[in-house]
């Protein structure tokens, strides 16, 4: 029989903030069912490494679960579900709620692009007998990082006459994949006198795509002309169609356990796919809300959430706007009374670099999914800064519900910063808090997410869209 607790004992489990591993809280029924959530989280992110393919994934489930498309002349009613696609390179999925838009909708929203190398507009080039692709590196990227790992291509080229073709090469086990080069130690004294962030330059992220030369025959550029004949067989395009394409590399490794316990998974992209996913599977596990839930699975969060696929654009404003005016509602007012959740991840708590988190303040693994009522950098710049309101809300939310979460901040004050939608969406007069979950190696080619906190990032997301 155990021993009873003592005086100071309780009073410590009454008062204290508990930041408990969720192992250590979680039965073993819980944990089972979270490792067999992320089966799946898996084989989404080894599908869906663009923002374009991981919305292609997203309409064709939501297909699956009933969703159709928007239409911004028709009244809905309750439990019916749509969803509206936005240039392919985002999604708004929705489910229609039982109370009037007037009192507000609740929306989670992520993002699903992820930092990468873009090809340029005019790419090929020849050199040394080598044939190889112009980068544009896409998002906040360690440049040294991207040097010498295997790296598949894809993306979209829309061609002279107009015809569209997809291009993923690197994925299968038959294909070929891409590398930039680096130099051998032996041979780098002047480049290691860099500076790390220095190592590999922004016009040193070549891509390595061929050797062979077309043919014996005399003349120049007989590679490029052997990769761009190799091309123009397989997808119709000529070297002036690349002006027109959006190629992107990506990391070709798959989706991995990681640790001899499997509690985690290693991956490309999962900032911000490890809450994207979570957030889009909550909607579609519910199907009779009270209020009108929305998912935003959005674009270009990496480079400032600009374009007319980035947050900062008037897509989910307008969604909201034709859904209010359908049903007679003043869409003003129905932003006014919007609850969201940002989805998006926070910088885990690493043991080797400690010197940059202050360990007080920080999310760690598998400690649950992350609060984070601020992002931004020095004094809070570039932030929404929830409300103590909201935030009290939320962690009631969470705590009734069962949910093991955590609060966590970006780094140490003055060290540091970045940001997320949620000041796009507080703009928009709509109360938001930033909840996700925490990430080691962030925007590396390989990052580290807990499996338990995918699985709590997914509870959340569902509990706030079945509030009553």
């Amino acid at each position: 029989m155990s021993e009873a607790k003592s005086e100071l004992e309780l009073l410590k489990e009454k008062l204290f903030y508990d930041r408990r591993n969720a192992a250590e809280v979680c039965d073993a029924a819980e944990i089972e069912a979270a490792d067999t959530f992320c089966e799946d989280y898996k084989a989404f992110l080894n599908t869906a490494k663009t923002e374009r393919e991981a919305v292609a994934y997203m309409v064709e489930k939501a297909e699956r679960h009933g969703f159709v498309p928007f239409d911004r002349e028709k009244q809905y009613q309750a439990g019916e579900k749509i969803y509206f696609n936005n240039r392919n390179k985002a999604i708004v999925l929705c489910v229609i709620g039982k109370r009037p838009l007037s009192e507000g909708v609740r929306l989670s929203a992520a993002h699903i692009d992820s930092p990468r190398l873009d090809l340029k507009p005019n790419p090929l080039y020849e050199d040394g007998d080598l044939a190889l692709f112009k980068t544009h590196y896409y998002g906040g990227i360690k440049k040294y990082q991207w040097a010498c790992i295997p790296l598949s291509l894809h993306g979209v080229v829309v061609k002279k006459d107009g015809t569209t073709v997809k291009v993923n090469i690197g994925e299968s086990a038959d294909d070929p994949q891409f590398v930039v080069t680096d130099l051998l130690p032996h041979l780098a004294g002047e480049q290691m006198k860099r500076t790390l962030a220095d190592g590999i330059r922004g016009e040193e992220l070549n891509l390595l795509i061929g050797s062979r030369p077309f043919s014996q025959d005399e003349g120049s550029e007989k590679v490029k002309l052997n990769i761009l004949n190799i091309l123009f067989e397989k997808y119709g395009m000529t070297e002036s169609d690349f002006l027109s394409a959006e190629l992107e590399a990506v990391p070709a490794f798959s989706a991995r356990d990681i640790g001899l316990d499997r509690s985690m998974i290693g991956s490309y992209g999962h900032d911000d796919r490890v809450c994207a996913y979570p957030a889009a599977e909550a909607i579609f596990a519910i199907s009779d809300p009270e209020f009108t839930a929305i998912t935003c699975l959005t674009d270009k969060e990496e480079i400032g959430s600009e374009g007319n696929t980035g947050l900062n654009s008037s897509y989910l404003r307008f969604f909201i706007a034709d859904l209010a005016k359908a049903n007679g509602e003043n869409y003003h007012t129905v932003l006014r009374h919007t609850q969201c959740l940002s989805a998006d991840v926070n910088a885990a708590f690493d043991p080797t670099f400690p010197e940059v988190l202050d360990r007080m303040n920080a999310s760690f693994l598998n400690r649950g999914v992350a609060l984070t009522k601020y992002t931004g950098a020095r004094g809070k710049s570039g932030t929404s800064d929830a409300s103590a309101e909201f935030v009290g809300k939320v962690r009631r939310l969470l705590d009734e519900n069962g949910i093991i979460w955590q609060c966590g901040e970006l780094g140490k004050v003055d060290v540091g910063g970045g940001g997320t939608v949620a000041m796009f969406l507080a703009s928009l007069d709509i109360d938001v808090v930033d909840l996700g979950v925490p990430v080691l190696s962030m925007h590396s080619p390989f990052e580290v997410v807990s499996k338990l906190d995918v699985y709590m990032a997914y509870r959340a997301f569902k509990v706030f869209f079945e509030e009553k």
